[in-house]
């Protein structure tokens, strides 16, 4: 058995709830707001969370892709999502989908992403896909989780561990964003500019780019 879950110290979201359903509507009744841009900025939020994890070992990398049926997929080599026991022996994963990020939804000054818009957190590319897959794999275990326009559609389900880690997104972001692009020499640059420590490779239905 774990811990307590009211005992988990929040860092970047409140292990208290599993969804928080209004911070989803907000975000998608705002959506020019949280997705300036469109489907690239979804991408660049993903990413900084590959970032993140890059910064803190030193170095990782991350696949982007771009699939024939209009989604995106954004696989990392870091440590995957926090998943704990607790006090009654079930796996919880961190509500990064659901809830906000603590550091930044409300601190819109506190980092920005390359595409020079405020970073908001992984909520936001939950909340304005039609659907989204998020495949965790740590140390103790492996689980993947279906989401649509933000809400858990499927328990968190475990999956076979094949001896890494990292996560995988797969997410198909809603039509009103506008159509999925191919990112530009200067927006490959500027993730190298601002994540020197992440190696990123987009590839287009299997052909890469970078």
């Amino acid at each position: 058995m774990g811990k307590p879950r009211n005992s988990w110290v929040n860092t970047t979201h409140d292990w208290s709830g599993f969804v928080d359903a209004d911070h989803l509507e907000h975000i998608r009744r705002n959506s020019a707001e949280f997705a300036p841009g469109g489907p690239w900025h979804l991408v660049l939020e993903v990413l900084a969370y590959a970032a993140d994890e890059a910064a803190g070992k030193g170095a990782g990398r991350c696949a982007v892709v771009l699939h024939s049926d209009g989604s995106l997929s954004v696989q990392d080599d870091g440590r995957g999502t926090d998943t704990r026991v607790d006090e009654h022996g079930r796996y919880v994963k961190k509500p990064v989908m659901a809830t906000k990020d603590l550091r930044f939804f409300d601190f819109p000054q506190a980092e920005v992403l390359p595409d020079g818009h405020p970073r908001r957190g992984m909520s936001v590319v939950a909340a304005l896909s039609e659907w989204l897959v998020h495949t965790n794999r740590r140390l103790n275990g492996a689980w993947t989780q279906r989401y649509e326009h933000g809400l858990p559609a499927i328990g968190l389900d475990p999956v076979e561990a094949d001896g890494t880690t990292g996560t995988l997104v797969h997410f198909k972001p809603d039509e009103s964003l506008g159509a999925v692009t191919v990112p530009g020499n200067g927006d490959l640059s500027r993730l190298a500019a601002v994540w020197p420590r992440l190696e990123v490779q987009v590839a287009v239905r299997g052909k890469a780019l970078r």
